[in-house]
Formats: C-alpha cells, structure tokens, sequence
C-alpha cells in the first residue's frame, strides 16, 4: 500500500489523466487513472497539472545579491535566496556569473563552490546545481551589458585562468565561437564535462554549426545580443533551431523577445523539444522597481525591466514561473510552457526528469477558465 496517491493528474510527458503513487516523499508509480485505490490517503487534482519544480539555468542573482560580488560573508544571503526561490517554484538553479574580472570570478566560484559542497540536499529549498559563467569569452560588438574591459580572447590559456580549481562546479559556459581561431575551446570544455552554450556573438551559421558539430549544445537568451534571423544569413540562431542537439534559451518577459518572435521559435523548434526558459533575473529580484548597484555601474528597474543609464536592455527581475504564465496569454499550451521551464531545462543539463524515484516536490497548476489565468502552488504532501 502506498501512503498517497495523486489522482486526476495530468502529468507533463503523459497521456491522458494520470494517478501518481508517492511513498517516502518520493515518486513511486505513475500509471493511467484508475478508479480505485488502496492509498491511505489520496489527493484530487480534478484535471489539473502535475509537474516538478522549476530549473533556472540563468539567474544573475536575488534579493540584492549579485553573484559576481559574492564575499563569504554573503553566504547567509545565499540561503536566503534559495529559500526565496523555492517559493517562487524553482527545485534548482544556476548562480550565473557576468563578465568580470578573473579575480571577482574566482572568488565567486570559492564562496559558491563551499555552499554547494554543504547545502542541505532534504531541506525545502532550491538547491544551486552548479555554476553558468556568462563570459567572459563573449564579442565585443555583441557585449551587450558586459563590461568590456574584463572581455577575454577565447583560449585554452585563459579558460584555465578563468575555471581555476573550480571546474567540476561549472555547469555551463556561455562563449562567443567565432573568437575560437584555434577551434579547441568547445572540444576542451566538453571533454570537462561543461555544456557549452553560444552566446553574445556575431558567429556565422558555418561557425555556429562547427561549434555545434564540437560539441555545444545550448544558445544562450536565443534572439538577443546575436544577430537577428534572415532569410538569406540564418546566422547563429537558425543554425540551433534546425539542429535537434541544441536547445535555445528564452526569456519571456515581453521585453526581451516580443510574443510575436516568441511564437515564431516556439514553432520552429516544437517547443519544449527545443527551447527552455530562463528568467535571467538580476540581483533586484524581489525587490520593488528603483535604483541598483551593477558592477561599477547602475540599474535602473522599471516595471521589473532592468537597463543600464544609457537605456542598454541588462535583464529583468521576474522569477522564472512568470514565464510560464506569459506563454499561456500568448497561446501557448499548458502544457508546453510548463515543460519549458520544468522539463527541457533538466534535459538541457541531463539531470533526472519527473519519473520513478525522483523526489516528490511537486507544483500544482490550475487554469482559471472565467479569468483566462494560469496560476501554480507547491503541492503540501
């Protein structure tokens, strides 16, 4: 006998409406409904969906905290964030470091790396799954909101300087191909066991598609701080929607990416087999709009959209599950947007999907007919 059962479910990747059997706080069965049960208790979704938490692949910081302005001090604040996090809907995250200085990067990857080594695996929070370095190998004409003296040639010398002792917590990298005219960096990084995502870059579709065929596997917020799509030069981004190896990160925020394109990529890729949203949330994330630190610099957030002083779009501070919901006003599916942020980010690192055994922390998502909204709570087991 199990001790609960989930029933009435519809669970992201199945069919029909399904009874999840949890036992130990962990997944035991996922079956087709059934009209009887011998749990001890059972709980009713009434056709609403199942699916785990979110994974956050680019999350620049929170609460105040930037992630490239770690001290060890700021460990506490650390916690914090991924206690925030969790109740924002998010099971794991990617602390991202923006381009830096080697010094700032490393110390970055020291605080973090002790946080991941003593993080509390069984407590209710999001768990950091590894580090993203968001540079500092990036083009300088497609830096975007980088500080462009920290911007470095794309070798395997300075990849080195750069990981440190600190490689095996580096989850991602994001880095310009075309800056690699050795061609090694991609084939280097895999070999780390680093998932490598083209970004900030002026790469060809040829160049892309090397870097692709070395092993890269990811494209970092698809559409911006690259060149736009053409008919006639795909570039980088048409290069990754045609090519099923590769996932495109989005962020749908309505302001980085109108629904317009949004819905174009969406298409081209067939969803959640290709794309996976990120909030790319910088450190004002639950905070109110105003005035922020950034590096040396400011930004000034306006409803929850962050841009340096001379109007340069930095990012957002909408948690990543807004996402999720701003897809479903635009017309995607439910179930779509919700694999978006729950599903194809797991696959994107291969880390363990909603299945047998996983642990049961689990949201519920509910579409509000009358009002036409989708809203979303962690379900109490």
């Amino acid at each position: 006998m199990v001790s609960l059962l989930i029933g009435n479910a519809r669970v992201i990747g199945y069919e029909g409406l399904q009874q999840v059997a949890i036992e130990s706080g962990k997944i035991e069965a996922i079956v087709p409904q059934l009209a009887s049960t011998d749990a001890q208790s059972t709980i009713d979704l009434n056709g609403d969906w199942l699916s785990l938490g979110g994974v956050d692949l680019q999350i620049n910081g929170g609460l105040g905290l930037a992630f490239p302005d770690l001290e060890l001090k700021d460990l506490p604040q650390l916690s914090k964030i991924c206690d925030f996090l969790y109740a924002q809907g998010i099971d794991g995250f990617l602390p991202t470091i923006v381009t830096t200085s080697i010094d700032k990067i490393q110390r970055s990857l020291s605080i973090l790396s002790k946080f991941i080594s003593t993080q509390d695996k069984a407590k209710n929070t999001a768990q950091v799954l590894g580090v993203h370095l968001e540079g500092p190998f990036l083009n300088y004409t497609k830096r975007g909101a980088h500080p462009k003296q920290y911007l470095l040639p794309l070798t395997v010398a300075n990849i080195n300087k750069v990981l440190g002792n600190y490689a095996e917590i580096v989850k991602v990298i994001t880095l310009a191909p075309e800056l690699d005219s050795r061609q090694e960096a991609v084939k280097y990084l895999k070999d780390k066991n680093i998932v490598v995502s083209l970004g900030h870059s002026l790469a060809t579709a040829e160049e892309a598609k090397q870097a692709f065929g070395e092993g890269a596997s990811m494209v970092t917020h698809a559409f911006n701080a690259m060149p736009s799509l053409h008919h006639r030069q795909p570039g980088l981004l048409g290069e990754a929607i045609v090519n099923s190896n590769v996932y495109c990160g989005l962020i749908a925020d309505g302001n980085h990416v109108c629904s317009t394109m949004l819905e174009i990529i969406l298409k081209a890729s067939n969803y959640d087999e290709g794309i996976f949203i990120v909030s790319d949330a910088l450190s004002p994330m639950g905070l109110p709009d105003g005035i922020y630190p950034w590096d040396e610099r400011e930004i000034i957030v306006t409803d929850s959209t962050a841009r340096l002083a001379d109007g340069t779009l930095s990012g957002t501070t909408l948690p990543l599950l807004v996402g999720v919901q701003n897809l479903v006003k635009w017309g995607c599916k439910i179930e779509k947007a919700i694999a978006m942020a729950t599903e194809s980010p797991r696959k994107a690192i291969a880390i363990s999907n909603l299945g047998i055994g996983q642990p049961a922390n689990l949201l519920r998502w509910h579409w509000n007919e009358t009002k036409q909204s989708l809203s979303w709570k962690r379900l109490k087991l």
